[in-house]
Protein backbone atom coordinates (compact mmCIF):
# COMPACT_ATOMS: atom_id res chain seq x y z
CA UNK A 1 0.00 0.00 0.00
CA UNK A 2 1.57 2.85 -1.03
CA UNK A 3 -1.06 5.55 0.16
CA UNK A 4 -4.04 5.88 2.15
CA UNK A 5 -6.67 8.79 3.40
CA UNK A 6 -6.97 10.08 6.79
CA UNK A 7 -9.30 12.89 8.75
CA UNK A 8 -6.86 15.70 9.45
CA UNK A 9 -7.75 18.40 11.39
CA UNK A 10 -8.07 22.25 10.33
CA UNK A 11 -7.57 25.16 12.67
CA UNK A 12 -9.92 27.66 11.42
CA UNK A 13 -8.80 31.48 12.43
CA UNK A 14 -10.49 34.63 12.12
CA UNK A 15 -9.07 38.16 11.24
CA UNK A 16 -10.37 40.44 14.08
CA UNK A 17 -12.15 43.43 12.15
CA UNK A 18 -15.08 45.76 13.68
CA UNK A 19 -17.88 43.72 12.20
CA UNK A 20 -16.18 40.58 13.78
CA UNK A 21 -15.41 42.40 17.23
CA UNK A 22 -18.85 43.55 17.66
CA UNK A 23 -20.77 40.38 16.85
CA UNK A 24 -18.72 38.55 19.60
CA UNK A 25 -19.22 41.33 21.87
CA UNK A 26 -22.95 41.12 21.31
CA UNK A 27 -22.99 37.24 21.46
CA UNK A 28 -20.72 37.04 24.93
CA UNK A 29 -23.04 40.12 26.06
CA UNK A 30 -26.39 38.05 25.31
CA UNK A 31 -25.26 34.86 27.23
CA UNK A 32 -24.09 36.80 30.09
CA UNK A 33 -27.56 38.64 30.51
CA UNK A 34 -29.59 34.74 29.32
CA UNK A 35 -27.52 33.63 32.42
CA UNK A 36 -28.04 36.39 34.82
CA UNK A 37 -32.18 35.55 33.70
CA UNK A 38 -31.63 31.68 34.31
CA UNK A 39 -29.61 32.30 37.77
CA UNK A 40 -32.88 34.27 38.69
CA UNK A 41 -35.04 31.81 37.39
CA UNK A 42 -32.78 29.11 39.48
CA UNK A 43 -33.62 31.00 42.69
CA UNK A 44 -37.51 31.08 41.72
CA UNK A 45 -37.74 27.62 41.58
CA UNK A 46 -35.22 26.66 44.46
CA UNK A 47 -37.42 28.80 46.77
CA UNK A 48 -41.20 27.15 45.19
CA UNK A 49 -39.83 23.90 45.32
CA UNK A 50 -37.90 24.28 48.88
CA UNK A 51 -41.09 25.71 50.48
CA UNK A 52 -43.28 22.40 48.81
CA UNK A 53 -40.96 20.47 50.70
CA UNK A 54 -40.81 22.10 53.91
CA UNK A 55 -42.92 19.51 55.44
CA UNK A 56 -41.01 16.38 54.10
CA UNK A 57 -37.47 14.80 54.55
CA UNK A 58 -34.66 16.71 55.45
CA UNK A 59 -32.04 14.48 53.56
CA UNK A 60 -34.17 15.08 50.57
CA UNK A 61 -34.06 19.34 51.45
CA UNK A 62 -30.55 19.34 51.50
CA UNK A 63 -30.24 17.29 48.03
CA UNK A 64 -32.75 19.65 46.33
CA UNK A 65 -30.46 22.70 47.87
CA UNK A 66 -27.57 20.84 46.65
CA UNK A 67 -28.65 20.35 43.07
CA UNK A 68 -29.95 23.97 42.91
CA UNK A 69 -26.61 25.05 44.32
CA UNK A 70 -24.84 22.81 41.55
CA UNK A 71 -26.65 24.11 38.58
CA UNK A 72 -26.33 27.71 40.14
CA UNK A 73 -22.53 27.17 40.15
CA UNK A 74 -22.48 25.70 36.72
CA UNK A 75 -23.95 29.39 35.68
CA UNK A 76 -22.01 31.44 38.22
CA UNK A 77 -18.96 29.96 36.53
CA UNK A 78 -20.35 30.43 32.83
CA UNK A 79 -20.73 33.84 33.23
CA UNK A 80 -17.50 34.51 34.67
CA UNK A 81 -15.70 32.89 31.73
CA UNK A 82 -17.76 34.95 29.31
CA UNK A 83 -16.83 38.06 31.03
CA UNK A 84 -13.62 37.24 30.92
CA UNK A 85 -13.86 36.51 27.23
CA UNK A 86 -15.60 39.84 26.75
CA UNK A 87 -12.63 41.63 28.36
CA UNK A 88 -10.26 40.28 25.86
CA UNK A 89 -12.40 40.24 22.91
CA UNK A 90 -12.53 44.20 23.74
CA UNK A 91 -8.80 44.38 24.57
CA UNK A 92 -7.38 42.43 20.98
CA UNK A 93 -6.11 44.63 18.25
CA UNK A 94 -8.15 44.80 14.96
CA UNK A 95 -6.06 42.50 12.67
CA UNK A 96 -5.51 40.05 15.20
CA UNK A 97 -6.12 36.04 14.25
CA UNK A 98 -8.09 34.57 16.70
CA UNK A 99 -8.85 30.51 16.68
CA UNK A 100 -12.69 30.13 16.29
CA UNK A 101 -12.33 26.20 16.47
CA UNK A 102 -11.23 22.94 14.35
CA UNK A 103 -12.75 21.05 11.55
CA UNK A 104 -11.64 17.57 10.02
CA UNK A 105 -10.51 17.33 6.37
CA UNK A 106 -9.82 14.16 4.56
CA UNK A 107 -6.23 13.46 3.00
CA UNK A 108 -4.35 10.83 1.05
CA UNK A 109 -1.22 10.20 2.61
CA UNK A 110 1.70 8.99 0.51
CA UNK A 111 4.77 8.03 1.18
CA UNK A 112 7.17 10.14 1.42
CA UNK A 113 4.70 13.36 2.69
CA UNK A 114 6.20 15.24 5.23
CA UNK A 115 3.55 14.34 7.67
CA UNK A 116 3.81 17.75 9.79
CA UNK A 117 2.63 20.17 6.93
CA UNK A 118 -0.19 17.84 6.25
CA UNK A 119 -1.53 18.06 9.91
CA UNK A 120 -0.64 22.01 10.24
CA UNK A 121 -3.18 23.21 8.12
CA UNK A 122 -5.14 26.22 9.16
CA UNK A 123 -7.92 28.61 7.09
CA UNK A 124 -8.00 32.56 7.87
CA UNK A 125 -11.54 34.22 7.65
CA UNK A 126 -12.05 38.02 7.43
CA UNK A 127 -15.73 39.10 7.53
CA UNK A 128 -16.66 35.17 6.36
CA UNK A 129 -14.41 35.29 3.39
CA UNK A 130 -11.55 32.58 3.25
CA UNK A 131 -8.61 34.78 2.70
CA UNK A 132 -5.60 32.48 3.57
CA UNK A 133 -5.25 28.53 3.67
CA UNK A 134 -1.97 27.87 5.43
CA UNK A 135 0.28 24.48 5.92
Amino acid sequence: MDSITIKAPVTIKAKLTDTLRKRIVDELTQNIEQVGLELQQLDIEEKKVIAEQAQNDLQRLQAIRQHFGMERQKRIDFKAQAEQKLADAKKLATGAEIIQGTMERQVEVKIGDNFREIMNVEVLIEDDKVIAIRS
